[in-house]
Order: structure tokens, then C-alpha cells, then sequence
């Protein structure tokens, strides 16, 4: 998906802010898994695939004048007994997500309207099961004209479980309070994941991980820190809600992705420049992590260069696909532009940091890169950091986010889409490459310097 989606989420959710979009329902009922760009790991992971069906310290609870706190109690938030939905709440339930959020970028079949009278006509009538409120969603959905969002069955929603970047179960997004501090909170759970286990719930505010306050830290600053080896545990403390204590919690890190990286170094000029080559297969929650390690061991054995192989991979968690290309850029470089309804996706991604690699790159892409590979690609290449070998890219550019619904299945809504940082749009067109041939070491060196020179005016 060029797009992503947004990753993991637990089940109900009530009025809240999603990476992807603001989903305030008019019932207390979804939650988004998400989507989360610049800081929410609710961006919670940002999928992307073309064609998938896819602390140590004990703080006490912060006073808040009990006036003007309105939160209920963290068991009236998220009912525990997500099965009593009825079906027609099931239906409701996704139509008011589309009616929030969805982007249409194509077909221009969908208003506000039409979609109103769609939900008029739907529950017009009792729906006696649940499998036909499951069928009743995917005609639904297939009549936005927009191929990219469907719905998926509980199993297929479980299955996402891969894309958990801290290895805990959780999606975390960075919220900004009444001064405008970041907080990160858990956007999304993976029901029965290690976190909701050890009783983690949705909307929880992290306060600390391992005795480490994150107040500050980015969503994907905290979820790095949640990380560890499977098996092993991490403690974090957590605040119930907007007026709930706060708690420590302990929790064992199960971790369901493998890694997507593969590695060697080659030879190139007759030998004469080791070259670090790296095939990338997918944005997981390791797709970062590994491939440091891998450029880190390659630089250590002496590459001058690398080769970054991004061919036939169709992408996954898109923000991990902007953290792998900040890796590269320089701070202020722009890795990629949003657009869509939401203000949230009226945004350009920027590289906050220093770039941890700084020699060139080249990155191999074919008609089957898609989404993430995309975004970083473009991003790349249009900061001049690498040049681009092979065949046009696929041309996937819409962001979708992942959205659980009460009974267990979800529903992926495109809901924004990607700009690079040349303000090409790449869904639908792909990104052209700099070569269809690996070409000399010469030959990289001068298209890198040719587009810093027009880059610099």
C-alpha cells in the first residue's frame, strides 16, 4: 500500500483521534489501528501494500479538579465484551468510519450525501447475522469505486500482528496536551496481545518505560525503547485515561516479525569498490533495527557505497519506511508530503535529525515496488542521497488506515495520499528511474552532484 495503514488497534474505541483521521463516531465504538505519520506509531503502523487482502518510579496519578474532569472509569471506556454488537451496530459502525475519513482519489463516485442515504437504505432493515452484516460491509465498501479499501474478516485482522513495532501489542500515537507537550497514548491494542494481557487498555497515557519518563519523546522514540528480545519483559507505567491512577505494569515482549533484511558485500569496478548490498523485502516492525546493523557491519568490512534493493517489495508499515529514509537525509529534508480531508494528512514529513549513513546510495526498484519503497525511494532520490536503477515504480501512493471493529474484524480505509518531496504525485504514475542498468561508480558519482547542483538553485 503505498499507502499504509495504520497498524494495530484495539477494539472499541470512542470518539478519538486517529492518525489517519479524526474519528469521532457518534458511538463508542471504533478505534483506529493506525496509521500514523510523523510521530504516531499509531501510525501505529502505517501498512502499505498494492494488492493485499491484507518505570521505576511509582508516580502518583496527576491531580486533576475533579470539576472539570469528565473521563469515566477505564471499564465503561472499553467494555471488555466486544461480541454484544449487535449487527446493525456492526454496519454502523464501519459506515461512520468511511464518513469520517475516507479520501476518494479516484472514482469521484462519494459524497457525504449519497453516503447518508446509503446508511438510511441499509438499516432500513433488521440483519439477522453476523455474517450477513460482514457481507452487507464489503458491498459497502466495494461501492466506493476504490480498490484499495476493503474489509477484513477477524482473521485476516489478526493476522497484522507482524507490524507491532514495540513487540508488545500496542499502537501509539503523539498527542499534544492543554500546553502543547507531547504525550504518547495508546491509540490501538492487538486484543489478547501481551499489552492488553497484562492490562494495557486503549487511550492509556505511557508515562515511562523501563524507569525512563517519555514525556517529549516521539511515538516512535518510546516504542523503540519498548523493544527487546522475544521472551524478555518490559515495565512501563501507564495512566488510565484523562482521570484514571497511574500503574505499573509488566509485560512480556512477544515479537511475531522476521527479520526482512539480507545482506553481503560485493565487488564492483573489476573489484576495486567493495560494495555493501542490501535487500530489503518488507517495512516491518525489525525493517529499521536490521537494516542499521546491516549498513553498520557492511561500512565495518569497508563498503564505499551501498546498493539498497527495494525490488518486488510492495511495502508494509509506512512509517517505518520514513524513519529508514531519515536515516539517510539531512535535518529539514523533506521525506514526503500528505494531502487528504483530515488536516492531519495536510502535512510535509521531515527529517529531525542528522543522517546516520552519509555515503551514496543506490537504490534498485522495479514495477513491483510499491508504498513504502516508494516513499523512500522518492525520498532518496529527491534529496539527492541515491540514484534509482531499474523499472518505473509501481505507483502506489494512498495512505490507508486500519480500523478495528467491535466483533474482531476491521475494515482498511484510504484515507490521504503521497506527494514527493518534487511534488510528484506518485499514485497512479510510479516514480520514474535514474537508469534501467547498474552503471559505473563515475556515472553515480555525477548524477548525485548534477542534482545537488539544480537542487541548490
Amino acid at each position: 500500500m503505498s499507502c499504509c495503514y495504520v497498524c494495530l488497534k484495539l477494539s472499541p474505541p470512542f470518539s478519538i483521534t486517529a492518525t489517519s483521521s479524526k474519528t469521532q463516531l457518534s458511538i463508542p465504538n471504533n478505534t483506529l489501528i493506525n496509521t500514523a505519520l510523523s510521530g504516531a506509531l499509531s501510525f501505529g503502523l502505517l501498512f502499505s501494500f498494492p494488492s493485499s487482502s491484507i518505570a521505576a518510579f511509582e508516580a502518583p496519578p496527576l491531580p486533576i479538579p475533579s470539576e472539570t474532569c469528565r473521563d469515566v472509569e477505564p471499564q465503561d471506556m472499553f467494555p471488555t465484551a466486544p461480541e454484544v454488537v449487535t449487527n446493525e451496530g456492526l454496519v454502523e459502525e464501519a459506515w461512520q468510519i468511511v464518513n469520517d475519513a475516507f479520501l476518494d482519489t479516484g472514482s469521484h463516485l462519494w459524497s457525504q450525501d449519497t453516503w447518508k442515504m446509503k446508511r438510511e437504505d441499509i438499516l432500513s432493515n433488521s440483519i439477522q447475522t453476523r455474517s450477513k452484516a460482514h457481507q452487507i460491509i464489503k458491498r459497502m465498501l466495494a461501492s466506493l469505486g476504490d480498490p484499495y479499501t476493503r474489509f477484513l474478516s477477524p482473521e485476516e485482522f489478526s493476522k497484522m500482528g507482524r507490524y507491532d513495532m514495540t513487540g508488545i501489542g500496542i499502537n501509539l500515537r503523539e498527542v499534544p496536551d492543554e500546553n502543547g507537550d507531547l504525550r504518547v497514548k495508546v491509540l490501538g491494542i492487538i486484543l489478547d496481545s501481551p499489552a492488553h494481557s497484562a492490562g494495557v487498555r486503549q487511550g492509556d497515557e505511557i508515562l515511562a518505560v523501563n524507569n525512563m519518563e517519555v514525556v517529549g519523546k516521539s511515538a516512535f522514540e518510546v516504542s523503540s525503547l519498548m523493544q527487546g528480545p522475544n521472551g524478555t519483559s518490559v515495565t512501563i507505567q501507564v495512566k488510565h485515561g484523562k482521570c484514571g491512577p497511574a500503574e505499573l505494569i509488566e509485560v512480556q515482549r512477544k515479537l511475531v516479525a522476521r527479520t526482512p533484511v539480507f545482506y553481503r558485500l560485493e565487488q564492483a569496478d573489476s573489484g576495486a569498490t567493495p560494495v555493501g548490498y542490501i535487500r530489503l523485502k518488507e517495512f516491518n516492525a525489525l525493517a529499521r533495527k536490521d537494516l542499521v546493523i546491516a549498513m553498520k557491519r557492511l561500512q565495518d568490512m569497508g563498503a564505499s557505497y551501498f546498493i539498497l534493493d527495494l525490488r518486488d517489495n510492495r511495502g508494509g508499515l509506512v512509517q517505518a519506511g520514513i524513519e529508514i529514509a531519515k536515516l539517510f537525509l539531512n535535518e529539514g529534508d523533506t521525506v514526503i508530503y500528505t494531502a487528504g480531508r483530515d488536516t492531519e494528512f495536510q502535512k510535509a514529513i521531515v527529517s529531525d535529525t542528522s543522517p546516520l549513513f552519509q555515503a551514496p546510495v543506490v537504490v534498485l526498484v522495479n514495477d513491483k515496488t510499491a508504498s513504502a519503497s516508494e516513499i523512500v525511494a522518492s525520498a532518496l532520490h529527491d534529496n539527492c542521497r541515491a540514484v534509482l536503477v531499474g523499472k518505473r515504480t509501481f505507483g502506489k501512493g494512498l495512505i490507508q488506515s486500519v480500523f478495528e471493529l467491535h466483533d474482531g474484524s476491521g475494515v482498511v480505509i484510504t484515507v490521504g495520499k503521497y506527494v514527493t518531496p518534487n511534488y510528484k504525485d506518485i499514485n497512479g504514475n510510479g516514480i520514474e528511474p535514474d537508469f534501467q542498468k547498474l552503471p559505473a561508480w563515475d556515472d553515480i558519482s555525477k548524477n548525485l552532484s548534477k542534482c545537488s547542483i539544480l537542487r541548490q538553485g
